[in-house]
């Protein structure tokens, strides 16, 4: 197990020091949400509740490959690990889904009213950063963490609900991920942001909200679906075939993420602030 904590670990890092913003923000989500909405999603016009909801449910979908977002598909393995029959995999989804939906459509409510006061809307873009480098290292941690215990190289306390009733995992892991918005620098989420601010309406915030956080995990949901579908079912007996086979890529699949997010925006910020060396590839330069 030590060798794939070390492993995953490497590879966390190596992914924060090669991933491109500029293709997963510009190419990829620009690119599939451009059709729908335009070119310009930053500007995007927000006329009505209408308008704003399909805003946030396309572009929560698009940005599903963001760099925030990548932690969402680290849910696939622990799903995948937990699933029995095809008919049981359903939930584990559908309380990944309900989480992030939950948490996100709060947030949302909420940060109606904190509009004035929240660093996602400041006009200095080093406050953005720094809200965001707090909130996805927390989230880095807490993942790591998660990857760690399942390992079993540090305590889990909630080990004994997650065994009786193991949708509470999957649903903490959704509300991870619906966390993801609070320190959320993607500019398309700023406008949407900025727009339930204006209109007052805490309602309106959370179904927006919510929406952005059923998009990110749509990908998720889709993939799973279609591991299962292929396989037959099968995955899950491969998981499950050798004893600590799960807990193996369960916990690969935490630790993981969770260098990653922990390198990538909380590591690298004074990088990007210019006081600290950071490696730099000619695509993320």
């Amino acid at each position: 197990m030590a060798r794939v904590v070390v492993v995953a670990g490497i590879l966390g890092v190596a992914m924060a020091v090669l991933w491109s913003p500029t293709l997963v923000d510009e190419v990829i989500a620009e690119g599939l949400a451009g059709p729908i909405l335009g070119p310009d999603l930053a500007e995007a016009p927000l006329v009505g509740a209408g308008s704003a909801l399909l805003f946030a449910l396309v572009t929560g979908a698009a940005g599903m490959f963001t760099a925030c977002n990548v932690a969402v598909f680290s849910a696939l393995a622990p799903v995948t690990a937990r699933g029995g029959d095809r008919a049981a995999a359903v939930w584990p989804a559908v309380a990944l889904v309900a989480g992030a939906v939950l948490v996100g459509g709060v947030y949302g409510a909420v940060g109606v009213h904190l509009g004035d006061v929240s660093a996602q809307l400041s006009p200095d873009r080093l406050d953005r950063l720094v809200q965001a480098a707090v909130v996805f290292g927390l989230l880095g941690a807490i993942m790591l963490w998660r990857g760690l215990a399942y390992a079993e190289y540090v305590r889990n306390p909630l080990a004994g609900l997650f065994a009786r009733r193991p949708w509470t995992e999957h649903a903490m892991l959704g509300g991870l991920v619906g966390l993801f918005l609070v320190g959320r620098p993607y500019p398309p989420f700023r406008h949407l942001y900025s727009y339930a601010v204006q209109t007052g309406d805490s309602l309106l915030g959370f179904a927006t909200f919510a929406l952005q956080s059923l998009g990110n995990v749509v990908g998720v949901v889709l993939l799973y679906a279609l591991v299962l579908l292929v396989t037959r079912g099968r995955i899950t007996a491969w998981m499950n075939g050798a004893p600590g086979r799960a807990a193996r890529v369960a916990a690969a699949s935490f630790v993981l993420v969770g260098a990653f997010l922990i390198v990538y925006w909380a590591v690298r910020l004074p990088a990007r602030a210019g006081v600290m060396w950071w490696p730099v590839m000619p695509w993320n330069a």
